[in-house]
């Protein structure tokens, strides 16, 4: 008995010594980088800007026995208008049409037994054009005018910048001047080195667009008082989200 353990451990021993090692692979999680450390940040920034350019649209509704007798007395107001803001100093590209219907009028009659019908009553014809003009603080005087012209619609004013790009421009600086001084705080806070922008993305904030203000329809009137209007300031603002290494 003795003999044959003797014997299995001896075997055991020799299958053990014959058995080739394999070694075993690295993790490969050895081999991915290391997380970089960093500080993420928003700058945030804004301005007011006065406008530069302001612009008004004006129109005319007339009507007539008939589509041409309508259409054609909004068209000789129109001109009449178009003649007017080139007096103003508006240029050919800073004028242009926006809208030109023409459609049928009725009226209402009360029929014996109550009930209301409509009647054909001629035609009525509307030609509205869009002013733009640089010289914002003869605005209201071109509006009083154009009434004086025959106008008696103006759909709204807007003031705006010729160059928004530019405004937005100089508000990113300061967003991303904001970014870099957050981050510097949070720098120093923390004990830590701070090292380059790892990532820089904006957000379209939408600032810079012409302001629109509301004018309800204006009927002329004799008088020549200019309209008074207050062009007030564009509001722009940029945000900046940024990322910053931190050194070792």
């Amino acid at each position: 008995m003795r003999r044959l353990l003797r014997r299995a451990a001896a075997a055991s021993l020799a299958l053990a010594l014959t058995i080739p090692a394999f070694a075993i692979p690295a993790s490969a999680d050895d081999d991915r980088p290391k997380h970089e450390s960093r500080i993420v940040v928003t700058g945030r920034a804004r301005a007011e800007t006065p406008p530069d350019f302001a612009s008004v649209e004006i129109g005319i509704e007339a009507r007539g026995a008939t589509p041409a007798a309508a259409l054609d007395g909004a068209s000789t107001v129109v001109r009449a208008l178009i003649t007017l803001s080139s007096g103003f100093g508006v240029g050919e590209t800073d004028i242009g049409t926006t809208a030109v219907t023409l459609t049928q009028a009725t009226r209402e009659l009360r029929q014996p037994d109550g009930s209301i019908t409509e009647k054909p009553d001629g035609y009525r014809a509307a030609n509205s054009v869009r002013v733009r003009l640089a010289d914002m603080g003869k605005l209201g005087e071109l509006m009083r005018k154009a009434l004086d012209a025959g106008a008696n619609r103006i759909e709204g004013v807007a003031f705006g910048l010729t160059d928004p790009n530019a405004a937005e421009a100089i508000v990113q600086v300061a967003a991303m001047k904001d970014a870099m001084a957050q981050a510097g705080r949070l720098a120093e806070a923390a004990g830590v080195k701070l090292g380059a922008p790892l990532l820089i993305q904006t957000t379209p904030q939408g600032g810079g667009m012409p302001m629109a203000m509301a004018a309800p329809p204006m009927r002329s009137k004799r008088s020549g008082v200019p309209v008074p209007l207050a062009a007030g300031t564009i509001e722009t603002s940029a945000e900046v989200s940024a990322s910053f290494a931190i050194l070792p």
